[in-house]
């Protein structure tokens, strides 16, 4: 009727329009007209496509399902009727409208609709209406390839919602961009070749009405046990599609305590084949894949403590297999060897015990038989899981054994002649003129320090690598006991680090220790001698720099500590009293969250600092190596002092016994000294009249103005 009114009202324009005009007379000027009351809906709703893909809602419905339906129809409290339509209103149609209600034509739907996950209708203002999946206006029956529900449109509806940012953190469902996951699966890719029946969101999230019947309307969280993907039911949901793999399932022993038990232990499909992301067993990517099965898919349960003690399965299964020669193929890359799968089954896995289990006694031949044929039963009876590392019987225990005391004997007796001769040239360097590099109490200062310094790191690792097994070994006893050690020991040895450097601290108030902080201080000629050091290294200079009593290396190593040390006792003091920072001084967490990751990479940074710096310029320099022995008794060959410190302390060069208190050389007189012939690039070597057989003083080179003192009375005694 609308319709009618309209096209009556148009052709009376129209007609009056032609007849204002005469022929040969020009158009005057119209003069504004009020703007005519419209007649439809299409008067008004006509807007242009616009970027946003927006079409006109006439036309929209003018080809779905709707199409001979007039807009009434929907939105029943619309009218057009005079007093009931104020175009001039911002809101012509009044203050409220009231919406769309599908029900009064699909009651059946309706009536099944009541929430969507854990969405309740009515409850929750972001439960998807109709409108959300099927569309407004531009509404196409499903199997049309335009409508929103179609198996192609599907995903791309569903993530309007599922990819929501603002609604995941509201109602904190999957993050893990399912629909993204489910585009690249095989059952994505198939839908978008054109096999629709392949499996699309509403295939496996529908739910059964009261009827039986899977409908996309009953939509339910997994955590209701009506749902079709709750744990006990993803078997006969992806059964609709499987049905003799899902029937194997059933019959295998995980289906059995899935289905008898109840068992939630027990994998389900999604378990072993993923949800979303599911590729095919033959993509390499696949958890199902030959070369990721053992590993990534059976081991998370099978080489479980719990699990295993729960159902009585044999650990080390996965071990066993890895070291195996199907395993060690495997691990090489080769697809066609044989994994878990080819000798237990892919769904229909029995125990052993089970006569139609592929691996009972009886069906061993059949089953090896398929990668190898014509074998024979006993060969085919020889436990696989016991070709590995580790084998109990026969002569691979014999042999196991053997190469066992072999390699005990072997490396043992190579490492008692290497470490044999290394003493021997410790001894032998230690029985050359030495000088007194470090004082007693600076050697105990060292021995204190390095102790409570590799406790620290290795207690400390320890709690960061528990899963490793020189930390099993060393804490991994007693039930969970050893790790509490572990944690005794770390904190007793920071206070011992603390100790010493406290005790450091003390000693730098005495003569000696001043004099030693003064010379640590880093000179301008530290510059100077990184610079000719870096031309040496790259071979334009011919000889390394001279140092004095401190080479800028050992100042680097000495700030170094320095700086590590206070930062390793804030940090560590922090963590070990959190709940009293937290408490009294109201601490926020995120302060002890940084001083965590400073605690853990600044000891990276330490060990690391250690092992290669002052591992390399104390053992390993060609200069030192095969080590400066000053850290034992802080004695230090003679020729290695004059190598490595030409322009230090003139310190006197003893074969015996010495008290530690006279390592410096009062300065004498020239004419007391007789000078020997010095090699080009060596210190002087003077020797020192009535200083007694064996002593022999390093001279400075001209113009080191360095002090030199001793204690009044402190001779050396003769051994």
């Amino acid at each position: 009727m609308n319709r009618f009114r309209l096209a009556i009202v148009l052709t009376a324009f129209s007609c009056s329009s032609v007849g204002n005009i005469t022929v040969g007379q020009e158009p005057r000027e119209e003069e504004e007209t009020p703007k005519p009351a419209p007649t439809t809906c299409a008067d008004c709703h006509n807007g242009e496509i616009d970027r946003q893909g927006y079409v006109p809602p006439h036309e929209a419905l003018g080809h779905s399902v709707h199409a001979a339906q007039d807009c009434t129809d929907c939105h029943e409290s619309i009218a057009l009727d005079e007093g009931e339509f104020d175009p001039a209103s911002p809101r012509p149609h009044g203050e409220s409208i009231e919406s769309v209600d599908c029900s009064g034509c699909h009651e059946e739907e309706a009536e099944v609709y009541q929430k969507h996950g854990r969405l309740e209708i009515g409850g929750d203002p972001d439960t998807p209406t109709c409108a959300s999946c099927h569309g407004a206006h531009d509404i196409y029956h499903s199997t049309d390839r335009r409508s929103h529900v179609h198996p192609v449109n599907l995903p791309g509806t569903c993530r309007t919602c599922h990819t929501n940012v603002d609604l995941i953190k509201r109602h904190e469902f999957l993050r893990g961009e399912p629909i993204k996951l489910y585009e690249s699966s095989v059952h994505g890719r198939a839908s978008k070749k054109g096999l629709y029946v392949a499996a699309t969101c509403n295939d496996c999230h529908s739910s059964t009405d009261e009827d039986g019947t899977r409908t996309a309307h009953r939509i339910l969280s997994p955590g209701d046990p009506e749902s079709t993907i709750y744990h006990f039911s993803i078997p006969d949901t992806c059964g609709q599609c499987h049905k003799s793999i899902t029937q194997d399932y059933w019959d295998g022993i995980h289906g059995q305590l899935v289905r008898e038990r109840g068992s939630v232990d027990s994998p389900v499909c999604t378990h072993c084949h993923g949800e979303h992301g599911i590729i095919r067993a033959t993509d390499p990517r696949s958890p199902v894949s030959a070369a990721r099965l053992a590993e990534d898919t059976c081991a998370p349960c099978h080489e479980s403590a719990i699990l295993n003690e729960k159902y009585g399965v044999p650990a080390g299964r996965l071990r066993t297999y890895i070291d195996s020669y199907h395993g060690l193929k495997s691990k090489a890359g080769e697809v066609r060897v044989a994994n878990c799968a080819s000798c237990h089954g892919a769904h229909r896995i029995l125990p052993h015990t089970d006569t139609a289990s592929s691996i009972h006694i009886d069906n061993l031949q059949t089953t090896c038989g398929e990668c190898h044929p014509g074998i024979s039963t006993e060969r085919a009876n020889v436990p696989i899981h016991e070709t590995a590392t580790g084998i109990r019987t026969g002569w691979p225990r014999f042999f196991t054994v053997l190469y066992y005391w072999m390699i005990g004997i072997t490396i043992g007796l190579m490492l008692l002649h290497c470490l044999g001769d290394w003493v021997r040239t410790i001894r032998i360097m230690q029985q050359k003129p030495f000088v007194i590099r470090m004082t007693i109490n600076e050697t105990m200062q060292h021995w204190v320090l390095a102790i409570s310094f590799i406790v620290l790191v290795v207690s400390g690792f320890s709690l960061r690598f528990s899963e490793a097994w020189w930390v099993q070994v060393l804490f991994g006893w007693g039930g969970g006991e050893g790790f509490e050690i572990r944690g005794l020991v770390h904190r007793v040895a920071a206070a011992v680090f603390v100790i010493v450097c406290a005790w450091h601290l003390g000693y730098l108030c005495t003569a000696r220790g001043r004099r030693g902080f003064m010379d640590m201080l880093a000179r301008p000629r530290d510059l100077v001698d990184i610079k000719d050091s870096a031309l040496h290294f790259l071979g334009v200079r011919d000889h390394r720099p001279s140092f004095g009593r401190f080479s800028y290396m050992e100042k680097c190593e000495y700030w170094a500590l320095v700086w590590g040390g206070v930062i390793m006792t804030i940090s560590g003091a922090l963590l070990l009293f959190d709940d009293y920072f937290v408490t009294r001084w109201n601490l926020p967490k995120g302060i002890l969250d940084v001083a965590l990751v400073i605690h853990y990479y600044e000891a990276w940074l330490a060990t690391l600092a250690i092992l290669v710096w002052h591992g390399y310029y104390a053992v390993f320099c060609p200069h030192v190596y095969p080590m400066n022995p000053a850290w034992l008794r802080g004695r230090m060959p003679k020729d290695m002092y004059m190598e490595e410190h030409p322009e230090g302390p003139k310190l006197k060069a003893r074969t015996f016994t010495a008290r530690y208190e006279d390592e410096e050389e009062p300065p004498t007189p020239p004419t007391d000294v007789a000078t020997e012939p010095v090699s080009a690039g060596q210190p002087e070597v003077h020797c020192l009249e009535g200083a007694g057989e064996g002593t022999t003083r390093l001279g400075q080179r001209p113009g080191n103005t360095h002090d030199t003192t001793t204690t009044p009375g402190g001779k050396a005694d003769a051994s």
